[in-house]
């Protein structure tokens, strides 16, 4: 990335780092492609004892890639990004579902040296306009992220946030829910050669004047298998240990503890991910 990236993006180092593949359910992914080149991927998940399955196929054609989804809950979701169109750096991305009326959506965003920028609107009567920007460069970005509800004219959202970068370290700083929560996040890259990372998140609610705070960090124990683990200020621990078994197929095997009650509240999760 040479520019600042998308307002989406500031901050994403930690998130993925502290949240990423954490799961206490049992998930599988098998992934397959047709002679043509269509991709077709089906998931179940396993959660109590509710079980939700998913069937996914993707084509790709030049600049064109088309996703339609369908779900246990009979929802077809349907995608369709346009690369580079117009100009170098411009993405179109039109979605809707169905049977969901409400659900269309039309998405822009564009790529620069000096600024990302995402601009959505909903395909209804009075629809809800979302726009984001982040400008700067690679070293400082500073964005904005605002949504109009067209029906009642009120904000429903707007956040912003900054982010220094420099070598192996981001720290970001975040203004979200209408400016009623804070959060200062940090992410060091301590090892490339043993994909060494620490990271760590701080979050203020003005209204509650409660504060989160989550570390946590991840080593390869070789170039097939990462573990992570992290641990939040409430107690709660957890860890996961991901090994790509054959190129693209990963199985992940993560569990999550609260410390404070050990016997009641230890769970375990496990997700197979397949690919040719």
């Amino acid at each position: 990335m040479v520019g600042p990236g998308l307002y989406t993006e500031i901050g994403k180092k930690t998130r993925d780092l502290l949240y990423k593949d954490y799961q206490t359910d049992h998930k599988f992914t098998l992934t397959t492609y047709t002679s043509n080149g269509v991709a077709v991927t089906a998931s179940s998940t396993k959660k109590a004892d509710l079980i939700l399955g998913e069937i996914q196929s993707q084509i790709k054609n030049k600049n064109m890639t088309i996703d339609v989804k369908a779900n246990s809950e009979s929802n077809i979701i349907t995608t369709i990004t346009v690369d580079e169109i117009a100009t170098p750096g411009l993405k179109t991305i039109l979605s809707f579902a169905v049977p969901d009326q409400r659900s269309g959506k039309v998405e822009l965003q564009y790529l620069h040296d000096y600024a990302g920028v995402n601009a959505s609107i909903g395909l209804t009567a009075n629809p809800v306009v979302n726009l984001s920007a982040a400008f700067g460069t690679k070293a400082v970005a500073l964005g904005a992220d605002i949504s109009l509800d067209t029906a009642t004219g009120n904000l429903t959202k707007y956040n912003a946030a900054l982010r220094f970068t420099h070598e192996d370290l981001v720290a970001s700083l975040n203004l979200n829910n209408k400016g009623d929560s804070l959060t200062g996040a940090y992410y060091h890259k301590v090892s490339e050669l043993t994909n060494t990372a620490v990271g760590a998140e701080l979050t203020h609610s003005f209204s509650t004047n409660e504060n989160t705070l989550t570390f946590g960090g991840q080593h390869a124990l070789d170039p097939l298998t990462v573990l992570k683990a992290r641990i939040n200020n409430s107690g709660k621990a957890s860890a996961l240990i991901q090994h790509e078994w054959r190129p693209k197929s990963l199985v992940t095997i993560s569990a999550e503890v609260d410390t404070k009650t050990i016997e009641k509240s230890s769970k375990v999760g496990i997700a197979v991910a397949l690919k040719p």
